[in-house]
């Protein structure tokens, strides 16, 4: 499995810029998302990594072997599309067995290959069938046995669960990990889907306008978002308009929160950033710092937690309580006072 280096990758189209100047290392075995909106130049990069577009500028290698003017059919990628992209004439077995037909493996090296790489995505009894005499799960499941049967350098998947149903895609995704961690593939996985980057990837990459707002594991993306964007786009999260001073941030409305400030925060913050769950309803004479009046405006029943929107002086503030606390979760109602608190450690500055 490769290493793959890409530097200063640029892509325009005309006036336009769909990736500008990305530069990133993917380790040889990781699993790294690139997760954005609609737009944002992930698929444009992944499509770059693989050959299908060519770059504006910029350098793409796979250990070290530069690899950004060869055809895409010379740099041993394996391709998982989101719309599976099945040959309809040819059954599970033919559509697997393509990739090294076209390159004259031998056909009794084949058959044992497809053999392998069917019973790997558990559909060594589906070789006979056509494309169409399967489900949705299955036939990307055979598009992903396709992808690997080549033992390709770099495994690329776009978007690969968004036809598949809510159920059946958290079961496919970790029918994935599970592959590529087996195999130790090194693989990009491009989605738009949050929950689905953060459940499988070593690490992420955030991306907005064809830029990279943050690297990071999930865990660190979460905690510590660099950025308004990647606070916004990465789970729910509070933000309030402010200003830092000191080891404070004084909101727009004049509310001081205490914050916990890391050395690398300048003095050019604007926002705070709250996660939901990192804000706790308590009584208004329990001490502590950052306490916050507001009314409840609507309770909303989630499932593992119950949603409480705020109205305060700094405007409406999200908070989720665990749904198994009842005491919490449910002795609070719409046209409530309460006080919120929040701990410093909670504090994001942005």
């Amino acid at each position: 499995m490769a290493h793959v280096s890409i530097e200063r990758l640029r892509k325009t189209y005309g006036s336009f810029t769909a990736v500008k100047d990305l530069d990133l290392e993917v380790r040889q075995g990781e699993l790294i998302a690139l997760l954005g909106p609609s737009g944002c130049g992930k698929t444009t990069t992944l499509r770059i990594v693989a050959g299908f577009i060519t770059a504006t500028s910029g350098r793409v290698a796979f250990d070290g072997r530069n690899v950004t003017a060869l055809p895409s059919h010379k740099r041993n990628c394996g391709m998982v599309f989101q719309n599976y992209a099945l040959f309809p004439h040819l059954d599970v077995f033919h559509n697997v067995a393509y990739g090294l037909e076209m390159r004259r493996v031998p056909p009794s090296e084949i058959k044992a290959r497809v053999g392998e790489a069917l019973a790997r995505v558990h559909l060594s009894e589906f070789g006979s069938r056509y494309p169409r005499q399967l489900s949705g799960g299955q036939q990307q499941r055979v598009a992903l046995a396709r992808a690997i049967v080549i033992k390709p350098a770099v495994l690329l998947l776009d978007e690969p669960l968004s036809n598949l149903d809510a159920k059946l895609r958290v079961s496919v995704r970790n029918e994935i990990r599970s592959l590529q961690q087996e195999a130790g593939l090194t693989t990009i996985f491009v989605t738009h889907d949050q929950e689905e980057a953060v459940s499988i990837a070593d690490r992420l990459v955030v991306m907005n306008k064809g830029t990279v707002e943050q690297i990071g594991g999930p865990r660190e993306i979460y905690d510590h978002p660099r950025t308004r964007f990647v606070a916004d786009f990465i789970g729910r999260c509070n933000l309030l308009e402010g200003r830092r001073e000191g080891s404070s941030f004084v909101t727009a409305s004049g509310t001081r929160f205490a914050v916990s400030v890391p050395d690398q925060v300048s003095q050019a913050v604007t926002a705070l950033a709250i996660r939901p769950e990192r804000i706790k309803c308590a009584t208004a004479d329990d001490p502590g710092p950052n306490k916050l009046q507001g009314t409840i405006e609507t309770v909303s029943f989630i499932g593992p937690y119950t949603e409480f929107s705020v109205r305060t002086a700094d405007g409406p503030i999200l908070v989720h309580l665990p749904s198994h606390d009842r005491t919490d979760s449910e002795l609070f109602a719409a046209g409530q006072t309460v006080t919120l608190a929040i701990r410093p450690e909670a504090c994001r500055l942005l």
